[in-house]
């Protein structure tokens, strides 16, 4: 079993990276329209009045310290909702307890790693037979200062299992409960490149649209194409 100790200090450097995120989901605009928590609690409270929705919409905010959210930079919609809107079957190093903003060295990774997601996703879909799928990306401005680096590790350690999470999800449990900001490991779907699982959304200062992309399914995924720019 890996422990924090086995893993080298991350040294504070600013990156770029990148992500995607299905385009029927539009961005939360309540967490861009403020600049500050306090200004967010008392538009909150008075959308909350006439939005049935709103709720929905911001996810469970309970989930992330107000303190973690980066009011005030471009994209703080996009940087927190994997943080609000948690998937309860959970993640690589989330047993579904807490959220992961997971995050690509390029879109080439990114790709690849949506691409596995979704072909394994809408296979156990009866009856689908073709549909396309359009993704939003977006390139992350952040530092990975507080973040563990597990890039070290070898592809066969049990954290990099394809489908057995029962080791990752112990990591990131560990790195989440060190108060670590996030942890820095390889592709398991683009070997030779790497990707960043951030456990706050406080490290970012920018999460911006690049371009769009879509997925052709037919029987499985079968094409990804460029469709737009920013």
């Amino acid at each position: 079993m890996v422990t924090l100790s086995q893993l080298a200090d991350l040294p504070g450097a600013s990156l770029q990276a990148y992500r995607l995120v299905n385009s029927k989901f539009p961005p939360i605009a309540l967490f861009d329209d403020v600049a500050d928590a306090a200004t967010f609690e008392a538009l909150y409270q008075i959308q909350a009045l006439t939005n049935p929705r709103l709720q929905n919409e911001v996810g469970r905010l309970e989930l992330i310290p107000r303190a973690e959210i980066p009011f005030g930079i471009p994209g703080c919609s996009y940087a927190t909702a994997p943080f609000t809107h948690v998937n309860p079957e959970g993640s690589r190093f989330s047993n579904g307890r807490f959220g992961v903003l997971y995050l690509a060295a390029n879109l080439e990774t990114a790709l690849a790693e949506v691409h596995y997601h979704q072909d394994k996703y809408w296979a156990n879909i009866h009856g689908l037979n073709y549909e396309r799928f359009v993704f939003r990306g977006l390139c992350c401005s952040f530092t990975d200062a507080s973040m563990k680096d597990a890039t070290a590790l070898p592809v066969s350690d049990a954290i990099y299992n394809p489908d057995d999470y029962t080791h990752s999800h112990a990591l990131g449990k560990a790195v989440k409960d060190a108060r670590c900001s996030g942890l820095r490991y390889n592709s398991v779907r683009l070997h030779g490149n790497h990707c960043w699982a951030l456990m706050t959304p406080s490290a970012v200062s920018s999460m911006v649209q690049s371009a769009h992309y879509e997925m052709i399914w037919n029987g499985r995924i079968t094409s990804v194409n460029k469709i737009s720019e920013a």
